[in-house]
């Protein structure tokens, strides 16, 4: 079982990931940053979502030295193509009409910091979605924030419940944050 032994910072604005880590029962602070979230274009879904935390983790290393840092990044993948957080209403109709019937990927890139420590992990998660029609991604888009969800949509929202037929893997992973590889990789430390 983990006991917490250092302070926890979650350096993360997702308030799911916020969420999901209050759900775990875990105390801790929320640390911001603006971080570069670009990577070289030969690394596959996995390798970006890692190499995103990374970057994140090591952004707070020397102010959190005597805490342990989390960061995540979450991507969709589909069809060859890597989807983040949409720009504009008009990326998230195009993300939401591509993914619309498909099979896809979202993957989570998950670090752990402390002093020099660092441990990274990922998850992966297969999702269903039946073919959803413009009016639904309209609705959807108007009415629910798309702009801060890889691949523009939440499986805990409205399109999640009515669009998303199953999953293979982690639901929280999808929300952006796979709970229980966390609480093994936090035993660790």
């Amino acid at each position: 079982m983990y006991k917490q032994t250092v302070p926890l910072i979650l350096a993360s604005k997702s308030p799911r990931r916020q969420e999901l880590m209050q759900a775990m029962g875990l105390d801790f602070n929320v640390l911001l940053k603006d971080v570069d979230e670009s990577y070289p274009e030969h690394l596959s879904p996995a390798e970006i979502a890692c190499y995103i935390a990374e970057k994140k983790a090591l952004a707070f290393v020397d102010e959190c030295e005597y805490s342990l840092v989390i960061t995540a990044d979450t991507i969709v993948a589909y069809d060859g193509e890597i989807m983040g957080k949409p720009a504009d209403a008009a990326a998230a109709r195009e993300m939401l009409r591509k993914l619309s019937g498909t099979v896809h990927q979202v993957y989570t890139g998950v670090s752990l910091a402390h002093k020099d420590q660092l441990k990274t992990f990922y998850d992966m998660t297969e999702v269903w979605f039946r073919a959803i029609t413009d009016e639904e991604i309209e609705n959807y888009v108007d009415n629910y924030n798309p702009f801060d969800k890889a691949g523009s949509y939440g499986i805990q929202d409205w399109l999640g419940f009515v669009a998303v037929e199953k999953i293979s893997g982690s639901y929280t992973n999808v929300m952006g944050l796979p709970t229980e590889k966390l609480y093994t990789a936090l035993s660790s430390f």
